[in-house]
């Protein structure tokens, strides 16, 4: 039903229940009406915040936005790729005006948007990503990134200050989606603070999620789709008419555990949600948008903040969309967002997370170049595809 039918149903009910006095039958089937729009039973709500982040310091500008992550302190950690920032906004770089410069890789926000920590790029003892992808922060403060590149086949982890704590494996080392000791092109890492593990999205090159021991980095398992024993042979041309591929396409872009310990994959080519067990036993899957060609729609996800974790919040970068899932389900109740540059649209949203609050942000690769900040403003009944969130006031 469309929404301007809605309207005039909802309308002509009043008018008759004024008129006659016997309006409460009339106005259920509006009722009725409305809830067949929305999708019924109420779900979580957000506006887009226009003015978070406050402007960054020193004439920075982002480039591509390739990760973020929210820690214990509800503060705001994302990464970006400085080579990715256009020459014309570097001139107070090149000595020819004013503005601007490349942010450090590394930044962190606090809850109002204000930068209180930045840092990252090449150092001593470590090899710096050719392409860094993925910024995660573990429950003991230590800071997490991956790398994409075509070197890149290793990841590091850092103190929240930038000290340089680990690199797990060598750049360079192409052995495929069953060496016990290398990556190849990871995208993410996120982390099981009850285990000590940190589940590796590995991802660009390899086709697998791996599981490393948090303080050592030492290998504990990994697998592929179904929970199979990873396989690099090509695949054909992801297509919603075809079987389902056995193995995962490139890239697997996310490894997320739940609360009530599920681990939540993204198959992102794939267009495809797969669940398993921590040691890899394969439980069920679903395919989102499955008519998604191209960069696919699983892109990124984390889950709602009240303790079931009842809603998977769903980046898909490729139809420029959030889908909001019911967990239990594994079914999209609503959709917000749509492309384009300004705030509550997305060019490229690539990445997601949560606060204590229950506000996603999200940043985006490409020409997005940003981070985005979404009110979590309670529960109710929006239609299935909200289009852009704007505010409210």
């Amino acid at each position: 039903m469309s929404r301007s039918r809605e309207f005039k149903i909802g309308v002509s009910c009043l008018v008759l229940a004024g008129a006659l006095g016997i309006g409460s039958a009339c106005l259920q089937g509006a009722s009725d009406a409305a809830e067949e729009a929305t999708g019924g039973g109420e779900v979580p709500m957000f506006e887009v915040d226009p003015l978070w982040p406050m402007p960054l310091p020193n004439h920075w500008v982002l480039g591509s936005t390739i990760g973020v992550d929210v820690d214990s302190r509800d503060h705001v950690w994302i990464i970006h790729r400085q080579a990715t920032v256009i020459p014309q906004e570097l001139s107070l770089a090149q000595g020819t005006g004013a503005c601007c410069v490349a942010a450090p890789p590394v930044l962190e926000f606090d809850a109002e948007g204000n930068v209180v920590g930045s840092w990252g790029g090449p150092g001593e003892g470590y090899d710096w990503p050719e392409s860094n992808h993925g910024v995660t922060v573990d429950h003991m403060d230590n800071v997490w990134i991956g790398g994409n590149g075509a070197a890149d086949s290793h990841l590091l982890k850092f103190t929240r200050a930038g000290q340089f704590l680990l690199q797990v494996g060598q750049p360079n080392m192409r052995t495929g989606s069953n060496d016990p000791q290398n990556f190849w092109r990871v995208a993410e890492i996120e982390i099981d603070a009850e285990a000590n593990e940190a589940y590796v999205a590995d991802g660009y090159g390899n086709r697998r999620i791996a599981v490393l021991d948090i303080a050592t980095g030492a290998m504990k398992r990994f697998w592929g789709a179904y929970g199979n024993v990873p396989n690099d042979d090509p695949l054909p041309a992801y297509s919603p008419d075809a079987p389902p591929a056995q193995q995962f396409r490139s890239p697997m872009h996310c490894a997320q555990p739940s609360n009530d310990n599920l681990i939540y994959g993204c198959d992102r080519a794939g267009d495809r949600i797969q669940v398993f067990n921590p040691d890899g036993t394969y439980i069920r899957e679903a395919f989102i948008a499955p008519e998604t060609l191209g960069s696919g729609s699983v892109w990124d996800l984390a889950f709602s903040h009240d303790p079931e974790q009842r809603y998977i919040y769903l980046a898909d970068g490729t139809n420029e969309k959030i889908h909001v899932i019911e967990r239990e389900t594994l079914e999209v109740v609503t959709s917000f967002g749509d492309g384009g540059r300004y705030p509550g649209t997305f060019l490229g949203v690539h990445s997601i997370a949560v606060d204590s609050q229950g506000n996603i942000f999200t940043t985006e690769t490409y020409e997005g170049k940003r981070v985005q900040k979404h009110t979590f403003v309670g529960y109710g009944n929006p239609p299935r595809d909200q289009g852009a969130v704007r505010p409210s006031r």
